[in-house]
């Protein structure tokens, strides 16, 4: 396959040809709609785009293969296999993948972490973008391995960032040039080489340096790529400096889902390389063809302003765009978006001290639950599971030492010390636990089945099972003013249910508050609407029965799981209820000894700091 490809304009000039991908129907949706899009939903603009020449993909992978299962109630495997269908059998088809997470909700042990890559290769992908946060090699290094194995093409991938100010240490060109000598020193097989900037934030003369340097390292015969997000407004200035600086291909979006928190727009692109030396192979009428039909396919849905505009501020906190707006769906669902911009400000605390991993996933989540934990919960009271394993070396080393102050209380509140080892090394095999559980269950035990139990197992139980047993809701957010209010649990922004035992009376949240809303019988008229009463933030004893100890939420979260049931006995310490939050699980544990006296939630429910979820009679 040549590097590169040269056009010559009606003048006679010889242009480079810049490759391109098309990210739209997945970092797109991951960007826009926190990956919560259904497949057929979409399908109709992935055979427009096909029919206007477009012939390379992203068409899964990341977030949105777990998103898929968790909030779209599909199988990825199967979206996977339509995209091809409509893609057509000669389309590059490329998903993404995590190192030796891959696309699991935790890191996976080595038979899960092949299988992923056979699995791909089976439902239709040709391509696989594998990077690691911590741009450690030695998570890249069996992974690529298994990669080409499948017979993909595996792209090796340097993570780029914007450290907060007053930090140094990494993230500069002969940092990531001295990574990208550790990919070709340790003999990782790859076909080509992208350096990857979730956040949107590099400096663009850094990006220049970085791939100018890189070519001189690789040579000409090797294919370098640059991906980022327009996020803080850089993204194209970013592209021009990459291709400058010697890059072969970048990766775009199209209307209605680029620019914003997602990649530079294609249009965008094409019209800046005018006059240049270089030029994307397209015909641009045939896109905005293609981008008409996307844009019929997507306007039921619900675009949610941070997407869709410029957010300087992750210049100092570098947040990935496919991930500023899953968090931001996350917390309209928690109703806790008031307290973005304060997360966002604690967030470059814990990059500055956590030892400058790349803001990506799954790091970028690790960086946002605890700063989400330290506004909520106060400054490292509560050191998060992801944030602390990350610190304590648990998913390989971080390009600098993390603060000792905060490995000292991770090290604490988790048990464990730290961790110099390899983290493949003490990972047990899944393939075994996923196939006894199936059987267990009676489910069929096929591949596709034993990799989404493995990849889908939390803290708090196993989603993938719970898919595959038929237990999920489909939550994506929709603007369809023709909904009744009691159709639109989940939807849109505000969320509404019937008042039980009234043919016109409704609960309506909007932005985390709740408010009666009634409705004339038999019309859309509203009578009357009044706020709500405060949810009872009783935290020590019911008033009404002194001996009852009243337990509370101590954070704002869904309740996922509710572990115990009315009149059972239970021991001080005890997990009773699950809560889940920004893709964190925090357990409710028993004050005391005693009996369940009342269950004051349910599966599913939105909850606050203070709320009442169930009550103890002490033994």
């Amino acid at each position: 396959m040549p590097v590169t490809a040269h056009l010559e304009d009606p003048k006679g000039f010889v242009m480079k040809k810049i490759l391109f991908q098309d990210t739209s129907f997945r970092d797109g949706f991951q960007s826009v709609f926190g990956a919560r899009v259904l497949t057929e939903d979409f399908i109709p603009a992935v055979e427009a785009a096909k029919e206007a020449g477009i012939t390379h993909f992203e068409a899964g992978g990341g977030a949105r293969f777990q998103s898929l299962f968790l909030y779209c109630g599909e199988s990825a495997f199967d979206m996977m296999d339509r995209f091809r269908e409509a893609a057509g059998p000669d389309a590059n088809l490329q998903t993404l993948a995590r190192g030796i997470n891959v696309v699991a909700l935790s890191q996976q042990p080595k038979d899960m972490i092949d299988l992923h890559a056979r699995m791909f290769k089976k439902h239709g992908i040709t391509h696989i973008r594998n990077f690691d946060a911590l741009n450690d090699v030695r998570n890249l290094e069996y992974s690529g391995q298994c990669i080409k194995n499948a017979g993909l093409h595996h792209q090796a991938v340097v993570t780029l960032m914007e450290l907060p100010p007053g930090c140094e240490g990494a993230h500069d060109v002969d940092f990531y040039i001295d990574r990208l000598r550790k990919i070709l020193d340790s003999g990782l097989p790859y076909d080509s080489i992208c350096f990857k900037d979730a956040s949107g934030t590099s400096n663009p003369k850094k990006v220049y340096e970085t791939l100018k340097a890189a070519r001189k390292l690789v040579g000409e015969n090797v294919i370098l790529w640059v991906h980022t997000h327009e996020t803080a407004a850089q993204g194209v200035n970013q592209y021009m400096a990459a291709i400058n600086g010697g890059c072969d291909g970048i990766c775009v979006a199209r209307a209605p889902v680029s620019g914003g928190t997602s990649q530079p727009d294609l249009v965008s692109m094409w019209n800046a390389l005018k006059g240049t030396e270089y030029t994307l192979d397209v015909e641009i009428n045939k896109v905005l063809e293609a981008n008409s039909v996307f844009k019929e396919c997507m306007s039921g849905y619900y675009f949610p302003p941070e997407a869709l505009r410029v957010s300087s501020e992750v210049l100092l906190s570098p947040m990935p765009g496919g991930a500023l707006t899953a968090n931001t769906m996350m917390m309209r669902d928690t109703g806790t978006l008031d307290l973005y911009p304060k997360v966002i400000e604690a967030m470059s605390e814990c990059v500055a001290k956590g030892g400058f991993g790349t803001s990506v996933t799954p790091v970028s989540q690790f960086y946002f639950q605890q700063a989400y934990a330290n506004v909520t919960q106060g400054p490292w009271k509560k050191i998060t599971d992801g944030y602390g394993n990350m610190v304590l070396g648990y998913f390989g080393r971080t390009p600098v030492d993390p603060d000792p102050e905060v490995v000292a209380i991770a090290e604490e509140q988790m048990g464990k010390p730290r961790f110099e080892g390899n983290p493949l090394d003490i990972l047990e095999p899944g393939i075994p636990k996923a196939t006894e559980i199936l059987e267990k269950e009676g489910l069929p035990v096929t591949e596709e089945n034993i990799f989404i139990v493995g990849a889908l197992q939390t803290q708090g139980g196993n989603k993938g099972l719970e898919f595959l047993k038929g237990n999920f809701s489909v939550n994506i957010r929709r603007d369809a003013p023709e909904q009744k209010p009691q159709e639109k649990q989940g939807l849109g922004t505000s969320v509404a249910s019937k008042v039980s035992g009234s043919a016109e009376n409704f609960v309506i949240t909007v932005d985390g508050k709740s408010y009666n809303v009634s409705v004339k019988e038999g019309t859309s008229e509203v009578a009357s609407v009044t706020e709500t009463p405060a949810p009872n933030k009783s935290s020590v004893m019911d008033e009404d029965s002194p001996d009852v100890v009243a337990v509370t939420a101590s954070v704002p979260g869904n309740i996922y799981r509710v572990l115990v049931s009315t009149g059972e006995k239970i021991k001080e310490n005890q997990t009773l209820i699950m809560l889940e939050a920004m893709k964190m699980e925090t357990p409710v544990a028993s004050p005391c000894d005693g009996e369940i006296v009342s269950i004051e939630v349910e599966q599913g429910q939105v909850v606050e700091t203070g709320q009442l979820i169930l009550t103890i009679l002490p033994s």
